[in-house]
């Protein structure tokens, strides 16, 4: 029997009291997943509990059925790999955020808000031309890499506060231990915002933002965790095509798929039901949902909720061939409400269609792998 994994990321919510106390995924209009609820499961549980962060990292790693004792040092490496790159043991990587700073030093946004995709890329240009022992790496709009030689003080001693969760903070002392540390990046960090002075209006100038210092990882095959099972991704953000890759599952980025709520749902769908005609397991993964709350838009991630219900649940419900195990839950919490991250409990709907088997109630995340990467019924 084949299975699905169907991760929402950030699912889990707050109570908005303007949704009439409910979360953007009780608000949203699902009729396709309380289908699946007539004759699975449902359940609230913490995919992170107090063991690590509650960050898509460690969570979906987990989901997949990683070991805590294998997980990578933060997500740059993973994020590379997406990419088609790798590094050696000799060097290191980190996120590198183009991020909005205001008049006073205050931390406005940490996806350069005000720039169009264009601006976003024509500033990175700008800071790739400075290779001093750096490279530069852009991935799309604010997001980028910087590959540089391996230093343990700032894998290991340097206190970095991630952009999205340091939001009106002091821009100069959120960046103060790195600097301190890394007298490299430090002049890079100081060369780049006088470079990117002309993109600068109305209070706001743009600075880059390293940050989640990373070094090379080997995983496991999912093969290997998982009795030789052959699974395979639909993904868009890099954090998840990376695990994807460093697991050995393909995962093919598809045309029209952005990593955010504008994302082609559809699309998702179509490879998903192709990928189930070949492959034992599949992982498809939504991001919008956890940007929308990050930008504290319950209404949009409520919608996009009911979008993914609507152009992806309906279609694999209705053209899935055979029996098939399905589960949907998220990764983590991420609140409307803070805009951050949480380790609580996010809805998880387990069912099985096409078949007379009933789908366990999952009390935690053992209990999935038991469910899709378990022995067939």
């Amino acid at each position: 029997m084949h299975s699905l994994m169907v991760i929402i990321d950030g699912l889990g919510d707050d109570p908005i009291s303007q949704l009439g106390g409910k979360t953007p995924f009780e608000y949203a209009i699902h009729p396709n997943i309380d289908k699946l609820l007539e004759r699975g499961t449902y359940s609230e549980i913490s995919i992170c509990g107090s063991d690590f962060q509650a960050e898509s990292l460690g969570c979906i790693l987990r989901l997949l059925g990683v070991e805590q004792k294998d997980f990578p040092l933060n997500r740059a490496y993973l994020e590379l790999l997406a990419n088609g790159r790798d590094i050696t043991e000799y060097e290191m990587v980190l996120r590198c955020n183009l991020a909005s700073v205001d008049s006073v030093g205050r931390l406005v946004s940490f996806n350069a808000m005000g720039l169009t995709p264009d601006e976003m890329a024509k500033a990175a240009a700008i800071c790739d031309e400075l290779w001093q022992g750096i490279e530069f790496m852009h991935l799309s709009e604010y997001r980028n890499l910087l590959i540089l030689d391996n230093d343990s003080r700032i894998l290991h001693d340097c206190r970095i506060a991630p952009p999205h969760e340091s939001m009106g903070q002091s821009y100069d002392e959120l960046l103060s231990d790195l600097k301190t540390k890394s007298l490299l990046l430090k002049t890079f960090i100081d060369e780049t915002a006088a470079r990117l002075k002309p993109f600068a209006r109305d209070g706001v100038s743009y600075r880059i933002y390293p940050w989640g210092p990373s070094e090379r990882k080997t995983l496991p095959e999912f093969a290997a965790l998982h009795h030789g099972l052959k699974g395979a991704a639909v993904c868009k953000a890099e954090i998840v095509r990376g695990i994807a890759r460093a697991l050995k599952m393909p995962a093919p980025v598809l045309s029209g798929t952005t990593a955010d709520i504008d994302t082609d749902i559809s699309a998702k769908a179509q490879k998903t039901l192709e990928f189930l005609k070949d492959y034992d397991f599949v992982v498809t993964h939504f991001n919008g949902s956890d940007e929308a709350a990050h930008r504290y838009d319950y209404q949009g991630k409520a919608d996009f909720i009911a979008r993914i219900d609507r152009d992806f649940i309906g279609p694999v419900l209705q053209n899935a061939d055979g029996p098939l195990k399905i589960l949907i839950c998220g990764d983590h919490v991420t609140s409307c409400v803070t805009g951050k991250h949480s380790g609580g409990n996010v809805p998880v709907v387990a069912a099985i269609i096409n078949s007379e088997n009933k789908a366990p109630l999952i009390g935690g995340y053992h209990d999935i792998h038991k469910f899709l990467m378990g022995a067939s019924d």
